[in-house]
């Protein structure tokens, strides 16, 4: 059996997007400076090892507020409650952004330019500028995962407005039903489980950042984490790093079986 040959546009087509990837990689790379690696490097990660191996199993829960345990609870309630706020807060932004077969461009446009403006600010950025604003400690860290939590929702929120099918609703509205059944028994039903799917996949990538915005003063985990690493204190880092593997697992555990059910 003869194979047909491929189109020479095809052919073409292909050649030049290899040879734009190959540009790009080589440009990518041309622009990163190595100098080597520095002569501690294998002392200080033999020290990490050791660490990890041999960590501070007395830090794991002292009484006193400021042990592994405490401040691993404080991460999660510092995802929880800005995750919980944004999901809330995204509502609105959320059927804003939708584009939908009534709505008009413009205005789901603007609500889509505001979602990515949002977005483009890292947790660790709006840390640094609420601790400005309100001072250390946990409230900035509830603030910063809040806020860009609700660009990172919105945009999902908004896909699953659009994708919606539309036709329990067009049912519902041929047999006489008000706006009020549409929202009840057709668009609520179909969107309310992929919002909750959505707000918990969002819970767990907060936890992740909530683990690190102690390191600039929002509170959490990351706090003990940094001044560890500038003490050099690596079993006391090591016990850190395992409590922050451990919670992170637990969580996405249970956050997946959740979405399993959901979806």
């Amino acid at each position: 059996m003869i194979l047909p040959t491929q189109p020479k546009k095809h052919w073409f087509r292909n050649t030049v997007i290899a040879l734009f990837l190959i540009g790009m990689y080589i440009w990518a790379f041309s622009g990163i400076s190595f100098d080597g690696v520095k002569e501690t490097a294998g002392a200080v990660t033999r020290s990490i090892l050791a660490g990890i191996i041999h960590p501070d199993w007395a830090y794991v829960y002292t009484g006193d507020g400021e042990d592994l345990v405490s401040l691993l609870i404080e991460t999660v309630a510092i995802a929880f409650l800005g995750t919980f706020l944004s999901a809330i807060l995204s509502l609105p932004f959320a059927f804003w952004a939708a584009r939908t077969k009534r709505g008009k461009r413009v205005i789901s446009g603007s609500g889509k330019i505001v979602l990515t403006a949002i977005r483009t600010f890292p947790e660790i950025v709006l840390a640094i500028m609420f601790i400005k604003t309100v001072g250390p400690g946990s409230f900035a860290g509830v603030l910063a995962v809040s806020v860009h939590s609700i660009g990172m929702l919105a945009k999902l929120y908004s896909e699953a407005i659009e994708n919606m099918d539309q036709g329990p609703t067009e049912s519902i509205i041929s047999a006489g039903g008000n706006r009020w059944n549409v929202l009840s028994f057709a668009t609520l039903p179909q969107l309310i489980p992929e919002f909750i799917s959505y707000t918990l996949y969002r819970f767990e990538l907060a936890v992740r950042s909530a683990s690190i915005l102690g390191m600039v003063g929002a509170g959490g985990i990351g706090t003990p984490l940094i001044f560890a690493i500038n003490a050099r204190s690596w079993s006391r880092v090591g016990i850190i790093l395992i409590g922050i593997i451990v919670m992170v697992t637990v969580i996405d555990f249970i956050s997946g079986s959740l979405r399993k059910r959901l979806v």
